[in-house]
């Protein structure tokens, strides 16, 4: 992921926590079973700042809050453009790979379980996504991100190129 869009203050941004997947793990020992829970949480302020968190506990209360601590300290910004991205993307994380792709207006977030919650944390509301591949919501969750990692605003491009907004779009 770049690290140009690393968000570096968590103070005055009101995030919203979503539990992604949670999973009961077992370890045998001889005294018996031993149950513990990893809960990977996605934290966003649905105005463009997302980040995601694993957190491992003997409770699921512990391990949702681990998470959540751990999604505030990995924060990105995006490029939200009237409620969908600016332009088409793909990655790949693991076994996993996505792609995302601007919607009209009204379109709704058209996407699966742990993309969805991504997708609705970092304040998209008009996107069409497909996942291909392995659906382990850790590497669906990762590959989303660093998708919306790599989105470049309009404003982004010119200042990269040296030319105005209006020619990055008209091409003159």
């Amino acid at each position: 992921m770049g690290k140009n869009n690393r968000v570096k203050s968590t103070n005055d941004l009101e995030l919203k926590d979503r539990l992604v997947a949670i999973n009961r793990v077992t370890k045998v020992t001889k005294g018996g079973r031993a149950f513990s829970f990893a809960a990977i949480v996605v934290v966003g302020n649905e105005d463009g700042i997302i980040g995601w968190g694993l957190g491992k506990a003997n409770e699921v209360t512990a391990a949702i809050a681990k998470g959540v601590e751990s999604a505030k300290k990995n924060l990105i910004k995006v490029p939200v453009h009237k409620g969908t991205i600016p332009h088409e993307v793909s990655a790949k994380f693991g076994g996993s790979r996505i792609f995302l792709k601007p919607a009209s207006e009204g379109t709704g977030v058209k996407a699966g379980g742990a993309m969805r919650a991504v997708l609705e944390s970092v304040g998209v509301t008009d996107v069409l996504a497909k996942s291909k591949g392995s659906s382990n919501p850790h590497n669906l969750v990762k590959a989303t991100i660093a998708a919306l990692d790599e989105l470049r605003s309009p404003a982004q491009v010119a200042q990269n190129r040296g030319v105005s907004v209006e020619k990055v779009f008209n091409g003159k």
